[in-house]
């Protein structure tokens, strides 16, 4: 197992910010770890790391126990802060030759560094400042320090925060390259994130875990009626849309189209179709209302 995490809990005074917190994550998994701002996930992730202590429980990462062999599992995690600490004075590949060497990497130092360029993306960037680096490109000097050693498991934490849409692309892509060798656990509360990496999701609320799940199950944990929106070519009274087989609920919505809500089980396109034949209507558009991981995460992490 790269991490197991049994009854965690934090306190910083008073305040609770995790509170008997437990999962496993198996080796090779990708897994999202979301939750709104303040939910506890930079907590957790700090803790896993050997950062912060916990206030009780425990968590192995490599069945090593992360209270009491912090440097072992120090060696197995790469990790990246939300923000990203680096040295801007310092050149990129100086800087990952430095990384290397507080690794002990010795004779494997500038092999290792060159492949960590190749593999970020980073050959064109090597010999210029971090400081003069896009943000983006700042990320994959953090992907490639956090990744240096080695490590089985990668810890990232909102490691697409404050990019633009072309350079989360580029983070999520590489991602998902180094998660077919190691464990990656990454927070974040981007939903299509998570559904574009993670083949699994843990959601935290107020320092609790409120669900864990295969990411593409997670629509299922909403149980609610199916939605058709549709729009004709001309206006229809209410009455008669109601009186189609299986029809629940129909709300007018903006000039000829209409929401209509039948139960789960029941798919109405078909009988709406129908009407419209024998109405003398033209359907100009139709489609149904799927469940998302936002409407998902909305419910399970709202007031």
């Amino acid at each position: 197992m790269s991490i197991k995490v049994i009854n965690i809990t934090k306190k910083y005074g008073k305040q609770k910010a995790l509170n008997k917190v437990s999962f496993e994550i198996k080796s090779g998994e990708i897994v999202g770890l979301l939750g709104p701002n303040g939910a506890g996930k930079s907590t957790l992730m700090k803790i896993l790391t050997g950062f912060i202590p916990p206030t009780s429980g425990e968590a192995f990462v490599c069945d090593f126990n992360v209270r009491e062999l912090s440097i072992e599992v120090r060696k197995k995690v790469g990790y990246l802060a939300e923000h990203n600490p680096l040295y801007l004075e310092m050149y990129v590949k100086e800087f990952l030759i430095f990384i290397a060497g507080l690794h002990k990497l010795g004779k494997n130092k500038k092999s290792r560094v060159e492949q960590m360029i190749e593999i970020a993306g980073l050959e064109a960037e090597q010999n210029k400042k971090i400081g003069a680096l896009s943000k983006g490109y700042r990320q994959r000097v953090g992907l490639a320090q956090a990744l240096i050693h080695d490590p089985e498991v990668l810890i990232l934490d909102e490691p697409t925060s404050g990019l633009d849409p072309n350079q989360i692309l580029e983070i999520r892509n590489l991602i998902k390259k180094i998660g077919k060798e190691k464990t990656v656990m990454l927070s974040t509360h981007i939903m299509q994130e998570v559904e574009a990496v993670c083949g699994r999701s843990i959601i935290i609320n107020k320092g609790n875990i409120v669900a864990d799940d295969l990411t593409g199950n997670y629509h299922n944990l909403l149980k609610k009626r199916n939605t058709i929106t549709v729009e004709f070519n001309a206006n229809v009274d209410n009455d008669f849309l109601k009186k189609i087989p299986g029809v629940l609920k129909v709300t007018p919505k903006r000039g000829y189209v209409w929401e209509i809500e039948s139960d789960e089980d029941t798919d109405v396109r078909s009988e709406i179709f129908k009407f419209a034949v024998k109405s003398n209507l033209e359907v100009l558009s139709m489609h149904k209302e799927t469940i998302s991981m936002e409407d998902v995460f909305h419910q399970l992490t709202k007031e």
